[in-house]
């Protein structure tokens, strides 16, 4: 099954998949002994599911079912949530959240329809239901949700603070609202003034039947901050991480209850850090915000149109038809992530580990060389992550020793935090992609990851628009980039495979984030000569209703991620006829297994049905870092035979 993203966070969730026939069983057992461990340290529990709704909506078809899934499922699906509801209720659970956060998308009627039918099944199970919506507000659907037969409705005023007043006006008060001003997502404290002040009225109205919480579950924030050690003091002292944001939460309560005086201590210090951050000179740095602010008109434009630009670069680069080249990773093996260890740890000496990575980088070099491929990359032997090995060399990026959140199942991940105004004190990747360019006559790629990517994947400030913190990262990029360009680099990737999962849930909301974030992607590499050939790439997703957007970003080339949908994906480009030079991938790196020369084959050819020849790339569908040394280089090999085959075609 396909695994993806929820929502618009950075954790996984494993795709269902639904086919006619599909049943549906209540097994309680785990959920049920978590339960009574919690009982039995003397808690009140309230456990929370997804709504059956939004899983079913989730799921994905594996077959034409004739008509409509939520006709086909819902009423086989009902009866195992309420069977399952009744068994928590028999083991003393009172409340039940029950999650349904598709409604702060832009769902269909189709989907709102099913609500009233649903939970009114759901209503007679001997639980209490506080239905949970999160991560766009759901205003618009208040009088539905206060239709429902729930006992109460959880709503995102961290994300969503306007639709409060609407709540407040329209819910009825005779159920308990449950409102979300505790960030749940970031890592920053609050203002516990301003959320006392905000909530104040709507306690005067709902009394007991107000309930204040994080604004979404706290699995997506670290899980305490007394255990970092190494954080600059004043930079921690404006966090919270899952376990501070509970204190404060406690506080607020006493606030509502008994006044601010018997939490004026706490008010205090709240107050204090607000203020040290809206004015401290480690967050605030006014050369950035000036450089920012003088923007002359028309900054993020290349000096000429892609028609001129690329006769430019193939002027100087004399590439064959279908040229080929890698996303930019190669394997990182076990020797390349011990000597990263053993130098963190102080264990290998600076030189050492320079000779390490170079040995790496050159071994590398010497595959793509014999393999033919036509622009190079230097394989990235000296990153840890994508984001990571940046942010590690910008102003304005910290790190947390334990800030570990869960992507899925197991696995973890410690986003960095971007705490101030980003700036570039030092060129990060010249080094060692001109070494790499020592070792090759042919043209290095360089490799950046571009902005909206980089606040994606961290935890971002709150203080000042999403927006300009792209910018901000754009500027600092753009800084590497002419580096890059006056060291010889003249073929620059800026990748962007967040910029489809960074979009707003709700559709009214696109074309403002679309605007400033390939607005920022265009400043990465403003001021690039026309003979230097700038490439994006971007993961698996669904492009079709964003074309335009991607097509503004005018980059030279752009490379996606094709093979998994038989380049369905491609045709899209094809249709909008997508005017620069495209990629597509030929073969899904996410597996070991090595493609036949006939998979291949099949791929690019339907590629060359949907983008002319003259602009077709042909590379793998994304880096290869987690990939062996071995199958590494058979689909490589498959797909320089595969490639070599049809361009002696095209010659004939």
């Amino acid at each position: 099954m396909e695994m993806t993203k929820w929502f618009d966070t950075n954790y996984h969730f494993i795709v269902p998949e639904w086919s006619a026939d599909t049943e549906f069983k209540v097994n309680a057992k785990n959920l049920i002994a978590q339960i009574k461990e919690a009982k039995a340290q003397g808690h009140d529990i309230k456990p929370t599911l997804v709504g059956p709704i939004t899983l079913t909506y989730l799921g994905k078809k594996k077959e034409d079912f004739g008509c409509r899934i939520e006709k086909i499922l819902l009423p086989k699906l009902l009866p195992a949530y309420a069977q399952l509801l009744r068994e928590l209720a028999a083991e003393g659970v009172d409340w039940i959240q029950i999650d349904e956060p598709i409604l702060a998308t832009d769902v269909a009627q189709v989907w709102l329809d099913a609500f009233a039918p649903v939970y009114k099944e759901l209503a007679n199970t001997g639980v209490r239901i506080i239905l949970g919506t999160y991560f766009a507000g759901v205003a618009e659907h208040v009088k539905l949700l206060g239709s429902l037969p729930v006992h109460g409705v959880h709503i995102d005023c961290v994300r969503a603070p306007e639709q409060l007043a609407v709540f407040a006006e329209q819910f009825p008060t005779n159920k308990v609202l449950s409102v979300g001003l505790i960030d749940g997502r970031n890592v920053w404290k609050a203002n516990l003034t301003q959320v006392i002040d905000t909530l104040e009225p709507v306690k005067a109205k709902f009394q007991n039947n107000l309930w204040i919480a994080p604004s979404c579950s706290l699995l997506h924030s670290p899980q305490d901050l007394a255990v970092e050690e190494k954080l600059n003091g004043e930079i921690k002292s404006w966090m919270a991480f899952a376990a501070q944001k509970l204190v404060e939460l406690g506080v607020v309560k006493r606030a509502l209850e008994h006044g601010k005086d018997s939490v004026a201590a706490e008010l205090k210090a709240s107050d204090a850090a607000a203020a040290d951050r809206a004015t401290n000179k480690l967050i605030h740095n006014d050369a950035v915000k000036a450089r920012l602010a003088n923007l002359p008109k028309g900054a993020d434009q290349r000096k000429s149109p892609f028609a001129e630009r690329i006769k430019a670069q193939q002027a100087w680069m004399n590439l064959p038809i279908l040229p080929t080249t890698t996303i930019g990773s190669f394997p990182q093996t076990t020797e390349i992530r011990h000597a990263r260890a053993a130098f963190k740890k102080g264990e290998l000496s600076a030189a050492d580990y320079d000779a390490a990575m170079k040995k790496e980088i050159a071994y590398c070099v010497e595959v793509q060389e014999k393999l033919n491929i036509d622009v190079p990359v230097h394989g990235e032997a000296e990153r840890n992550d994508m984001v990571e090995y940046f942010g590690e060399q910008l102003q304005g990026y910290c790190f947390t020793q334990f800030g570990w959140v869960q992507s899925y199942g197991s696995r973890c991940v410690k986003p960095p935090i971007i705490f101030g105004d980003v700036s570039r004190p030092n060129p990060m990747t010249v080094y060692w992609s001109t070494y790499a360019q020592s070792l090759t006559k042919r043209p290095m790629k360089g490799m950046l990851t571009g902005p909206v990517t980089m606040f994606k994947w961290s935890f971002v400030r709150n203080d000042i628009p999403l927006s300009e913190v792209a910018k901000q990262i754009a500027l600092a990029l753009n800084d590497e980039v002419l580096d890059l360009e006056k060291a010889g680099i003249k073929v620059i990737q800026i990748d962007e495979p967040a910029i489809r999962e960074a979009m707003p849930l709700k559709k009214s909301q696109w074309k403002e984030f679309l605007d400033w974030a390939c607005e920022s992607f265009r400043l990465s590499s403003t001021g690039a000569e026309d003979s230097t050939q700038i490439h994006t790439h971007m993961c698996y997703s669904e492009f079709n209703d964003i074309l335009d957007a991607i097509a503004s970003m005018d980059a030279d080339v752009i490379t996606i991620e094709t093979s998994r949908s038989d380049m369905e994906l491609l045709t899209a480009f094809g249709d909008f006829k997508y005017p620069n030079d495209i990629g597509p991938g030929v073969y899904d790196i996410h597996s070991p297994r090595v493609p036949t020369d006939a998979e291949v084959e099949h791929l690019l050819r339907k590629a060359m049905e949907v983008v002319p020849v003259e602009r077709l790339w042909v590379n793998p569908d994304c880096g290869l870092k987690t990939r062996g040394w071995k199958e590494t280089l058979e689909q490589l090999e498959v797909m320089m035979r595969v490639t070599e085959k049809l361009r002696a075609e095209l010659k004939k």
